[in-house]
């Protein structure tokens, strides 16, 4: 199996609460620092428009997901208070969105099946 065909993939999109763009700005290099240590982090960034904040990020696999989600979880709550979860897309295999509909399930996310697609080398999957 190629690798690609387990990544899971998450996207969450937050709307940050009036006059607390800045600290929740300052938030965000923290849970940069805490995933960083992840071992089946593929990549974590960040992007704002306005007050609007998404992180884009992938793991190697549903497991890998759950672990960024417990290990963020009480940085996670600070976050929301100073800022309301707007959307969230997990994007991943059938089998990998299986293993997490249960754990993440509550959070009402958008759940997208992988299909078809390439690696960097231009392998396809």
């Amino acid at each position: 199996m190629n690798p690609i065909e387990r990544t899971v993939s998450i996207h969450p999109y937050f709307n940050v609460h009036t006059g607390k763009l800045d600290e929740a700005k300052a938030l965000l290099r923290e849970f940069v620092a805490l995933t960083a240590r992840e071992e089946k982090v593929l990549y974590y960034e960040f992007t704002l428009r306005g007050d609007q904040v998404f992180c884009r990020e992938a793991y190697a696999d549903a497991d890998g997901a759950l672990a960024h989600v417990a290990n963020v979880g009480a940085l996670l709550e600070r976050f929301l208070t100073l800022a309301d979860l707007a959307r969230l897309e997990i994007h991943g295999p059938a089998g990998e969105l299986e293993k997490l509909q249960g754990p993440l399930g509550h959070l009402n996310p958008v759940w997208f099946a992988y299909e078809c697609g390439l690696t960097r080398a231009g392998t396809p999957a």
